[in-house]
């Protein structure tokens, strides 16, 4: 099922796969990326799964130190999308929960089918290994969180369970959450009413996506910084939080009259990166007071729009906007 979000935007179901080769012979010659590639996507095609996958999304990557490599070392990773779910679309009317306990049970048998598969490649064989990304799966997420111990809680410490309330959503494009005609930078009034629509939002964060930047930089790959923004949006309630983070899990966003199917990343704040971000803001402007002589109005009227502009709070009071679902 599809997510109906503000300013055209969609979350759309899509199965995420991370993959991993090993060899599974002696064999030291290089590995054929193209042959690779090739005698996976046969395999995807035929039955029991009998999945059509585009070659952009099969994302293939051979290791460049094959020389260096230990034996039990993998010799390339992957990833792969399976985007074209309308196969899993119901025939009857029904509660949705049934629609996604049906996309579980095949995500399991597809992780299943591949698992552990044998690819023979001109004699060098092969052996790859199957895994879901922990964003893309909620439950897995979910006991991320749950089994998590926060150093220095003290509500933990004395039984009480402690719960997150932020959601980081990263690798979004900067101009889908900007304003039109204003700026290509993330607007956060443009960002706060996207993600309202999942829930009343407490605090909200937008940043250049500087770590994207860094796994590109790290695989050779082109990202031009600032086209991407990283987002941690901070809920009033843990089930708003809960019910966010199991719409955005194992989606691609998109924009209406655009075909790019953007796959961010979504994970949980295990840092506290908001609330540390308002302390540290708070004592940077109790030390600028103290480093001046006392500040009229206009200036207090001034360092609060600075603050504002880096940390968005919301108004409790006011009516969130709730998301429309449609059928994958």
């Amino acid at each position: 099922m599809s997510v109906l979000l503000p300013n055209s935007l969609s979350l759309s179901p899509r199965l995420k796969l991370l993959l991993t080769f090993f060899r599974s012979d002696p064999a030291v010659r290089p590995i054929d990326e193209w042959q690779l590639r090739n005698s996976l996507l046969r395999f995807l095609s035929l039955p029991p799964l009998s999945l059509s996958v585009p070659d952009d999304d099969l994302l293939l990557k051979k290791r460049s130190d094959l020389h260096k490599r230990k034996r039990d070392e993998p010799v390339a990773t992957g990833t792969l999308y399976v985007r074209e779910l309308g196969f899993l679309k119901k025939k009857k009317y029904g509660d949705c929960g049934d629609e996604w306990k049906r996309f579980a049970e095949w995500r399991e048998g597809v992780v299943t089918t591949l698992e552990g598969l044998e690819l023979n490649l001109e004699g060098v064989g092969f052996e790859m290994r199957v895994e879901v990304p922990e964003g893309d799966d909620f439950e897995k997420t979910k006991r991320s969180w749950e089994d998590f111990q926060p150093p220095g809680n003290r509500d933990y410490l004395r039984g009480s369970a402690w719960r997150p309330d932020t959601i980081i959503v990263q690798g979004l494009p900067s101009r889908w959450f900007a304003e039109p005609r204003v700026s290509s930078k993330p607007s956060m009034l443009v960002s706060h009413t996207i993600f309202s629509a999942l829930g009343k939002i407490r605090k909200l964060n937008v940043a250049a996506d500087d770590d994207l930047g860094k796994k590109g930089d790290e695989t050779g790959g082109e990202i031009v910084s600032g086209i991407q923004c990283k987002i941690w949006v901070q809920f009033e309630t843990y089930d708003d939080f809960s019910d966010a983070m199991k719409v955005m899990c194992g989606r691609s966003l998109q924009k209406e009259g655009s075909r790019l199917k953007v796959d961010y990343e979504v994970t949980w704040d295990r840092n506290g990166f908001l609330k540390n971000v308002q302390q540290g803001l708070r004592s940077s402007h109790t030390q600028k007071r103290d480093d001046r002589v006392p500040a009229v109005a206009g200036n207090i009227r001034n360092e609060t729009r600075s603050y504002r502009s880096e940390v968005l709070h919301s108004d409790s009071s006011r009516q969130s906007k709730r998301f429309r679902v449609c059928s994958i």
